[in-house]
């Protein structure tokens, strides 16, 4: 029986690759617009709303409009725990330590693993928590709201928190009953949550288009940027129509859980109201998607892909970022065609080689890492030794040719490759899979256990059940000994 499991689990897993496979060819490479990188800005709903946060906080140079968040908690609540995660940060069983959340803030601004926190005085925040709101109570967001206030002007910050709303996006015609809380997780209140949002974030807008959208929507290939770690291999861009010539604004819009394209088709794309105010006040709208294969279809807020999950070194993180500079450069139109033959070898603990084959005309290359360019000139020939990895961790590579004006071509298909343990060295530490999980070296979800980065199953979550783990690398675990 637990062959036939593994074997199920193998051909599901298989199946659901070749079908993203398929769905990133479909789709058009993300495209560069050269819209307004001062003009950028997010907002999410329940796990959308904590990545929100993330990326806000993180990412602060470049989100430096501000963000929207709706049902979210303070940065970094969860602290690498699925138990804060569904305790203190969404039911609020316990005190949510928001001192101590500014305090590692400001701590890892220093050391630069986020921005510096300086950049948050200039952005403005919405905060929204429905009074139905049992999922993520108004306590967490509470917390949120004096969390910013270490770092955000109470003059920029707004919060909503009077309408008897339910764990949903709100709007002012379409969706469930106002206080339910039920998929697809958009309730009509009669109030426009999203021009609020867009409003306090950008000022005093145009109206809003009530009829036929002038823009465009289009499925994109959101396997340049990643792959695996959550994401599903396209996402959505609305474009509108005078943003194909004009430099526009950029806001990112983040689903909930079990909010994805799969789970509810393209109703928290299409029927959220963030288009029509798009559409009048030129601001492109990207709509990352996660996968099902993500924890309930969860953004990772609490480090179910990675320990590094809050930081600018996220996966998620990094490429969502990586969107944003793609929509925000102004491209350069080579008609150069994708690197084909993308692959990976040579693994170290530390390096991976990322090989292709030439292409016609090339004069260099560009190689990117989860959406990140890592090289800092153009790789004359048709390898790249990545260095600087983390070991036991898969990552993901692209490669794009350059022609003699150094303008960039077709992105290649993405290449994943895991970097080796590193030896026999390490630490070990043998404890019951509960102890792990008190420790921060594992984390337990649905009374299983899995170790920290490597993600390794462990077993059940109890006294009884005794892990070997070996610490490879900062916050990262996998099953062996020393």
């Amino acid at each position: 029986m637990q062959a036939m499991r593994r074997n199920w689990k193998g051909l599901a897993a298989a199946a659901a690759m070749t079908v993203a496979a398929h769905a990133a060819m479909a789709a058009v490479p993300l495209p560069a617009l050269n819209a307004n990188p001062a003009e950028v800005s997010v907002s999410g709903l329940s796990a959308g709303g904590f990545m929100a946060v993330q990326l806000h906080v993180a990412y602060s140079a470049t989100f430096k409009r501000g963000a929207g968040v709706v049902a979210g908690g303070p940065y970094y609540c969860a602290e690498g725990s699925v138990l804060n995660a569904t305790g203190r940060c969404m039911t609020h069983s316990t005190s949510i330590p928001v001192s101590t959340l500014v305090s590692t803030t400001n701590s890892w601004a220093a050391s630069g693993t986020i921005d510096p926190v300086s950049n948050l005085t200039g952005s403005k925040v919405y905060l929204f928590s429905g009074t139905a709101d049992n999922t993520v109570k108004q306590a967490v967001m509470d917390d949120l709201k004096t969390y910013y206030q270490s770092f955000v002007p109470a003059a920029n910050t707004v919060y909503k928190n009077n309408l008897g709303a339910g764990h949903a996006m709100v709007t002012d015609d379409y969706g469930g009953a106002c206080s339910t809380t039920a998929s697809p997780y958009i309730n009509n209140c009669g109030f426009d949550l999203a021009g609020e949002i867009l409003t306090h974030l950008y000022g005093p807008l145009n109206p809003r288009n009530n009829g036929t959208l002038g823009g465009t929507f289009t499925e994109f290939n959101q396997s340049e940027f990643i792959t695996g770690h959550g994401a599903a291999a396209t996402g959505w861009i609305y474009v509108p129509q005078a943003c194909t010539t004009a430099s526009c604004r950029v806001h990112l819009v983040l689903h909930g859980c079990k909010q994805n394209y799969t789970d509810v088709g393209d109703q928290y794309v299409k029927k959220t109201g963030y288009n029509r105010w798009a559409d009048t006040n030129n601001i492109v709208l990207i709509y990352p998607q996660t996968s099902t294969a993500a924890t309930n279809s969860c953004w990772d807020w609490w480090g179910y892909d990675s320990a590094n999950y809050a930081k600018k070194s996220g996966p998620q993180m990094a490429a969502m970022k990586a969107m944003v500079d793609r929509v925000t450069s102004s491209g350069g139109g080579s008609s150069l065609t994708a690197p084909t033959g993308v692959g990976t070898s040579g693994a170290t603990a530390s390096s991976m080689v990322i090989g292709w084959a030439g292409v016609s005309g090339a004069t260099g290359y560009n190689v990117y890492r989860g959406g990140s360019k890592v090289n800092a000139a153009p790789v004359a020939g048709t390898n790249y030794t990545d260095t600087g990895l983390a070991a036991s961790t898969t990552y993901s590579w692209t490669v794009a040719a350059l022609d003699a004006s150094n303008a960039q071509g077709a992105m290649s298909t993405a290449a994943t490759g895991t970097t080796t343990s590193g030896g026999t060295g390490g630490t070990c530490y043998t404890a019951s899979n509960y102890a792990h999980t008190l420790a921060g070296r594992a984390y337990a979800l649905w009374g299983l256990t899995y170790a920290y980065g490597s993600a390794q199953a462990m077993g059940l979550w109890n006294i009884y059940i005794t892990t070997t783990l070996k610490q490879t690398a900062p916050n990262y675990y996998v099953i062996g000994t020393c």
